[in-house]
């Protein structure tokens, strides 16, 4: 149902992980582009018992299958590889005396390094799938996913709230607690509760520790969990030379707004309040981050703050493109006075306020005022960044 963007093609030259979180659609993703491939799915019971009795099996199958580097026609695939980090010695010693191409994909590289496993030594390239974008999505409709987020089955349902709070409980049950990565579980979750109430704002770990009755360092600790999960993502301040003084701190933005909306526990989300206004710059942000990736860019996306009060939401490409987000559909001065600070002290090539305006325009100082869809529109089209 959904075309998705990420380009695999480099499979056919080398080995890949592909990373994403819970249920972005990982699997659908491998099934559909690689119909043929010879398929590990870790999630069945039956499969992973009989591997984790023996993990030479995989390489004895694959033998059986007389592959090699000449005659491989598909890459092997290992779904959910995090589950059984043993296969990946088998698959690099596949790599090196078949010169096999495998696809190892899964939720977390945490277990793997927590176990000791590897990480291939360089010899796999690193992909990520994220959630749905909206070029991906016919007919999309930014409403439903500021209101049910992008993982595809939490859009396309009628009610997302059930599957959301499902999928949280699962992330605790099965990313947290089986695997042991806090020894305080309720803490850890009341600890998503506050993260998520700061998302998409500078963090400050001794301030959120104060409130959940911990230390910094711990704080800092599960923060960690959530980026090795793939549940977050810091984004750090610009901190190229200046006239005004710059606010440091990173600010940490999870990777769907449907999560956030469960653990802030949201309801649902109208225009004209603030929690659709910070939905809307979280979006964008989602966006930017699957754009910088699949375009194959890998350009840095950084804010600016000011200690006076100044801030942009968006730095993009070296700074060259400041972006603001802002959900109102009748921009005022005061909506676009931090580009105007920021265009004093920066010579950005683009300034861009994304609001929800009928029709672009452009300001006598040279601030681009544009609608989101056209702004996202230009921005998959490589008018943007490019």
């Amino acid at each position: 149902m959904f075309n998705r963007t990420i380009d695999l093609a480099i499979a056919s030259r080398e080995s890949c992980f592909l990373w994403g979180p819970r249920q972005v659609g990982k699997s659908t993703l491998l099934s559909t582009r690689f119909p043929d491939a010879p398929y590990y799915d870790l999630l069945l019971a039956s499969e992973y018992r009989r591997l984790l009795n023996d993990p030479g099996l995989l390489r004895q199958e694959c033998d059986g299958l007389g592959l090699t580097g000449r005659t491989q026609k598909h890459p092997v695939i290992i779904d959910e590889i995090q589950k059984l980090p043993e296969l990946l010695d088998e698959a690099h010693w596949l790599m090196t005396h078949r010169e096999l191409r495998f696809i190892l994909s899964g939720s977390s590289a945490r277990k793997l390094k927590r176990r000791g496993g590897h990480l291939l030594g360089g010899r796999a390239v690193r992909l990520e799938l994220l959630p749905l974008t909206s070029t991906e999505i016919p007919g999309f409709s930014l409403d439903r996913a500021l209101n049910h987020g992008l993982l595809p089955r939490h859009y396309l349902a009628d009610d997302p709230r059930p599957l959301l709070h499902a999928y949280v409980g699962d992330y605790l049950r099965e990313e947290i607690y089986a695997e042991s990565l806090v020894r305080n579980l309720p803490g850890f979750q009341r600890f998503l509760d506050v993260a998520a109430l700061s998302n998409g704002q500078m963090v400050n770990y001794t301030a959120v520790g104060r409130d959940l009755g911990v230390s910094a360092p711990t704080v800092r600790g599960y923060f960690e969990i959530l980026t090795d999960t793939l549940l977050g993502v810091w984004v750090p301040a610009w901190r190229k030379r200046a006239k005004r003084r710059v606010i440091q701190a990173p600010r940490f933005y999870f990777f769907d707004v449907g999560v956030v909306n469960e653990l802030a526990r949201r309801g649902q989300v109208l225009p004209g309040s603030a929690e659709f206004g910070a939905a809307f710059e979280h979006f964008i942000f989602m966006e930017l981050r699957a754009h910088a990736s699949y375009s194959g860019l890998h350009y840095p996306v950084a804010y600016w703050h000011t200690a006076s009060g100044f801030e942009v939401d968006f730095m993009l490409a070296e700074g060259s493109v400041a972006v603001e987000a802002k959900s109102t559909d009748h921009p005022t001065s005061d909506h676009l006075r931090g580009l105007r600070a920021l265009k004093e002290d920066i010579p950005v090539k683009r300034a861009i306020l994304v609001s929800r305006v009928s029709r672009p325009r452009k300001t006598e100082d040279g601030i681009e005022v544009l609608p989101w869809d056209h702004f996202l529109r230009d921005l998959w089209a490589g008018r943007i960044v490019g």
